[in-house]
């Protein structure tokens, strides 16, 4: 099997560049793209169960992989909800299927969002992670339009090796994650 071209991409130029641009003395201090975390929550629809089916439906059709559902802690009584009641999905991705799932969301996901002027660069927890929230599942390609039965929205987490959010943003920059460029204020004279 061949290696996905993102992390080729990664192997031959992103590493060099961020080693040369962080000063790093060792190439294996580069910071790297540990996992990609997909997840929805269905908490408020009033066939969550039915809603909860389709979420992993749709979220394995964009990810390749099978999710796992995800469960209320605690019951809480305002929200109709019970302990263990099944509440959301999630995917991890690692490896090929990460590098290949960033490619596609690079390339060809996140130039269908409407009205796309790129990511807010402002999604970092301060350890190097960036998360970003996609309110519908039609901008993926491999959802059928017509197929879709309710609208469902996505967080896709990148988990990174880096430990500031400066290294997670040079990383995720340089592999071609679409972020938006600060607006200048125009100057005006009085």
């Amino acid at each position: 099997m061949s290696k996905p071209n993102m992390l080729k991409y990664y192997q031959d130029t992103v590493a060099k560049t961020l080693q040369e641009k962080h000063n790093y003395t060792n190439i294996h201090q580069t910071p790297r793209l540990e996992k990609i975390v997909v997840t929805t929550c269905m908490g408020k629809h009033p066939d969550r169960k039915q809603a909860v089916e389709d979420a992993i439906a749709e979220i394995g059709k964009v990810t390749g992989q099978k999710p796992s559902a995800t469960f209320a802690r605690k019951s809480v009584a305002n929200f109709k909800l019970r302990e263990g009641e099944i509440l959301g999905a999630r995917v991890t991705l690692r490896s090929t299927r990460m590098w290949e799932f960033l490619d596609r969301f690079i390339n060809i996901t996140a130039p269908n969002i409407r009205d796309f002027r790129g990511l807010s660069p402002k999604s970092f927890d301060g350890r190097g992670n960036y998360a970003v929230g996609i309110s519908d599942q039609s901008i993926f390609p491999e959802i059928e339009i017509d197929q879709i039965k309710r609208v469902i929205g996505f967080d896709i987490i990148f988990v990174t090796s880096a430990t500031t959010d400066e290294e997670g943003r040079s990383l995720l920059t340089e592999l071609g994650i679409p972020f938006r460029k600060p607006n200048k204020k125009k100057e005006v004279n009085a």
